[in-house]
C-alpha cells in the first residue's frame, strides 16, 4: 500500500468514525448535523475542491459533479446520515480503485527497473562510469556480479550466469563465456564479464522494450474508446434527466422534498465510475499480466484483437523450427558413431559452413594437429589429409567425383554429410534444422481452445513443410514460397477469411511485410530484431512458442473480464435508476448501484493480473 493509500485510509477511518458519533449520540438536531457535516467534509472535502476547480475550467459533467450536487441536496433536504455516507462510500471505492491500479502499475513498473544506470567503461586500463547514453559502439565494458548489463554487447573475457527472467520471463540463468551476445537488462549474477558494445543504447534490447511498454496504454482498444464517448453524452443526459424527475412531478404533486430527494438519488446511481475505471483496468491488468509471462503487447487494442482470433498462420524457420541445424542422425559403418562425428569435425575445423559448424557442436573439443592440408569445395564439401589418410567429408557428388563406391541411400529429411577415409566409405551424418520442443503441443492446445484454422507458409522444400506439418498437426502447408509470394499468399487467407481474426508468427526481418499486414502479429524470440518489433503487434521476449497459447488466453481472460464489468454495471444501475425513480429505492440502494457496483467490478478487473495458471 503506497503512502497517498495509507493517508486515504486514515481519513477514511476518522470520517467513518465522526459518521458512527452522528447516530449514536444523543443531543439534538444541531449536534447530530454537526457529526455527519463533519464526517462529509472530511471523506469529501477533497470532491468539493475538484468539482469547483473543474467548474472553473469548463469541466462540468464528471463524478465529482454528481456527488457533489447530490449529497449537498441530501443535507438540504434533511437527510444527512445519506448525504455523509454518500461521500463516505465514494472514497471508499476509491481508495479500491487506487489501489488497483498500482496493483496493475506494479506488473508493468517491475520491467522499468530494467533500465541500466550506469556502464563501467574501460579507459586507458581503468574503470569509469558512464551514462549508458553516452556510451559508444565498440567500446569495452565491465560487468560485476549484481550489476545490470547496460547495453546489448558480446562477451570477450570471463564467465558467468545470467539472470534473464525481466526480459523472458523465464527464471532459469543463462550461461555465457567469451563469444556469447548477451542482452541490455540481464543481472549477472557470479562472475565478471568483460564485453565488447554492439549497440548504442537507443538501438538497445532494454530501450527498445521499454519504448514499447511504455507506448502500449496509447493505443486503447474499441471497448475503452466506447467507454470514454458514453460518458461524455451519458452524464449530461442524466443530469438533465434528473432535473427533470425533480421539477417535473413537484409541479403537479406539489410533493418538492420527495422528489428532489428521489432526483438526488438518481444523480448517485447514474455515476458512471464503475464502467469508467473498470474497463480500462481490465486492460491494463491484462497488458501487466501478458508481461509477467514474457509476452509484451504493444496496445490494449491488440489484446482486444488477439482474443478474437480464429486463424493462426505460421513460418516455418526458427518459428516452429529452432532455426539452426542439429546433427538428428549418425549412421556408422563400423558401429562406432561418436568417432565417425568427431573425424568430420577434424576435417570440418576451419570451415564456418552452418552445416560445418554444427557438426563441430556435435563433436566437443578436437585436436586440430591431426588434419592438414584441407582443401574446401563449394557445393561438394572438404577434402583432407587427417591421421595421415586422405579422408572426404562432403555431399554425395563428392563421393561420386572420387568413385566412393557403397554410399548409403538415405531418405532423411535433411543435409546428409557423407564421410569416407583412403577409398572406403564410412558412413553418413544426418544434419536439420528440429522442430521446437513445444510446437506439437502448442498446436494441440490452439485447436482446444476453438483456433479452428492453422496454416504454415515457407520457402522450404514441398518434401520438409509437408512432413513437419503433419509432424505437428498443422492443417494447412504451402511451400517453395519466395518473400514476396508469402505476403501474396497471406493476402489471399485473409480475403477468404470470415471467421474471426488472423494472426501471424513469424521470427523476424524476413516476416516484418507480413506481421504488419495481419490481423494481429507474433514476433517470435524478437529480442535481437528491429524489424520484428517494429512491425509486431505482440513480441514473444524468449523463443518459446508456446506462449502464443498463454498471450490468447490472456487476451480472452480480458475480453470477458471486461464485458462482465459492462453487463454488470449498466444491468444494476438501470435497475436502481427504475426503482429509484418509482419511489421504490433509497439513497442507500444508490450508494450500492454507485460504490458497490464500482468495487465489485474494480475487484473483477484485478482478476485480469493473474496468469499464473496459462
Amino acid at each position: 500500500m503506497t503512502k497517498q493509500n495509507k493517508r486515504d485510509l486514515c481519513k477514511i477511518l476518522a470520517a467513518a468514525a465522526l459518521f458512527v458519533l452522528g447516530n449514536v449520540v444523543k443531543g439534538g438536531e444541531v449536534l447530530r448535523f454537526a457529526f455527519f457535516f463533519a464526517a462529509f467534509i472530511v471523506a469529501g472535502g477533497e470532491v468539493l475542491a475538484n468539482a469547483v476547480r473543474n467548474i472553473r475550467y469548463g469541466q462540468v459533467f464528471d463524478e465529482e459533479f454528481l456527488m457533489t450536487i447530490a449529497t449537498i441536496g441530501a443535507f438540504c433536504v434533511g437527510e444527512y446520515p445519506e448525504g455523509a455516507a454518500v461521500m463516505l462510500f465514494f472514497q471508499v471505492g476509491e481508495l479500491f480503485q487506487s489501489y488497483a491500479v498500482n496493483k496493475s502499475r506494479k506488473s508493468i513498473s517491475d520491467l522499468m527497473d530494467i533500465r541500466p544506470d550506469y556502464a563501467n567503461v574501460l579507459v586507458d586500463g581503468e574503470t569509469v562510469k558512464k551514462d549508458p547514453y553516452d556510451v559508444k559502439v565498440g567500446d569495452i565494458i565491465v560487468i560485476n556480479p549484481g550489476e545490470r548489463v547496460p547495453l546489448d554487447s558480446v562477451v570477450v573475457k570471463g564467465e558467468s550466469s545470467l539472470d534473464t527472467s525481466a526480459l523472458t520471463g523465464e527464471s532459469l540463468p543463462r550461461d555465457v563465456e567469451a563469444g556469447s551476445e548477451i542482452l541490455s537488462g540481464c543481472i549477472n549474477i557470479n562472475g565478471v564479464i568483460t564485453a565488447v558494445v554492439e549497440k548504442a543504447y537507443g538501438e538497445s534490447t532494454v530501450n527498445r522494450i521499454l519504448d514499447l511498454v511504455e507506448n502500449a496504454s496509447n493505443k486503447k482498444s474499441k471497448s475503452e474508446k466506447f467507454i470514454t464517448k458514453f460518458a461524455r453524452v451519458y452524464t449530461p443526459a442524466v443530469c438533465g434527466v434528473a432535473l427533470a424527475l425533480a421539477v417535473i412531478p413537484s409541479l403537479i404533486t406539489g410533493q418538492w422534498s420527495v422528489w428532489v430527494y428521489r432526483a438526488l438519488s438518481f444523480l448517485v446511481v447514474s455515476c458512471p465510475c464503475a464502467l469508467v475505471i473498470s474497463v480500462p483496468l481490465s486492460f491494463f491488468g491484462g497488458l501487466g499480466g501478458a508481461s509477467k509471462q514474457g509476452v509484451l503487447v504493444k496496445g490494449s487494442n491488440y489484446l482486444e484483437t488477439m482474443a478474437q482470433v480464429k486463424t493462426v498462420v505460421f513460418d516455418k524457420t526458427g518459428t516452429l523450427t529452432k532455426g539452426r541445424f542439429e546433427v538428428v542422425a549418425v549412421n556408422a559403418v563400423d558401429g562406432d558413431k561418436d568417432a565417425l562425428v568427431n573425424l568430420a569435425a577434424l576435417c570440418e575445423n576451419a570451415s564456418n559452413h552452418p552445416i560445418a559448424l554444427c557438426i563441430k557442436n556435435a563433436a566437443g573439443k578436437i585436436d586440430a594437429g591431426r588434419v592438414s592440408n584441407i582443401k574446401e569445395q563449394a557445393g561438394f564439401g572438404v577434402v583432407c589429409t587427417a591421421d595421415g589418410k586422405e579422408t572426404l567429408v562432403g555431399s554425395e557428388k563428392l563421393m561420386q567425383q572420387h568413385n566412393i563406391s557403397g554410399v548409403a541411400q538415405h531418405t532423411a529429411l535433411g543435409s546428409v554429410v557423407h564421410i569416407a577415409q583412403d577409398g572406403r566409405y564410412l558412413g553418413n551424418i544426418v544434419v536439420a534444422d528440429v522442430i521446437k520442443d513445444d510446437a506439437k503441443q502448442l498446436v494441440a492446445n490452439l485447436k482446444a481452445m476453438g483456433i479452428t484454422n492453422t496454416v504454415m507458409l515457407t520457402g522450404d522444400v514441398k518434401s520438409v513443410g509437408e512432413k513437419i506439418a503433419s509432424d505437428l498437426g498443422i492443417d494447412t502447408v504451402v511451400s517453395e514460397l519466395l518473400p514476396h509470394e508469402k505476403v501474396e499468399h497471406f493476402e489471399r487467407i485473409l480475403e477468404q477469411n470470415t471467421n474471426g481474426k488472423v494472426c501471424y508468427v513469424g521470427d523476424g526481418i524476413n516476416d516484418a511485410p507480413v506481421l504488419a499486414r495481419a490481423d494481429i502479429g507474433i514476433a517470435m524470440g524478437a529480442l535481437g530484431s528491429d524489424a520484428a518489433i517494429e512491425a509486431a503487434d505482440v513480441v514473444i521476449m524468449n523463443d518459446e512458442i508456446s506462449k502464443i497459447t498463454t498471450a490468447i488466453k490472456v487476451a480472452q481472460k480480458t475480453l470477458t473480464i471486461v464485458k462482465q464489468n459492462i453487463i454488470f454495471a449498466i444491468g444494476v444501475k438501470l435497475a436502481v435508476l427504475l426503482f429509484v425513480a418509482a419511489g421504490l429505492a433509497t439513497m442507500w440502494w444508490a450508494v450500492f448501484a454507485d460504490v458497490g457496483v464500482a468495487v465489485i467490478a474494480i475487484l473483477n478487473a484485478v482478476r485480469a493480473l493473474d496468469t499464473k495458471n496459462m
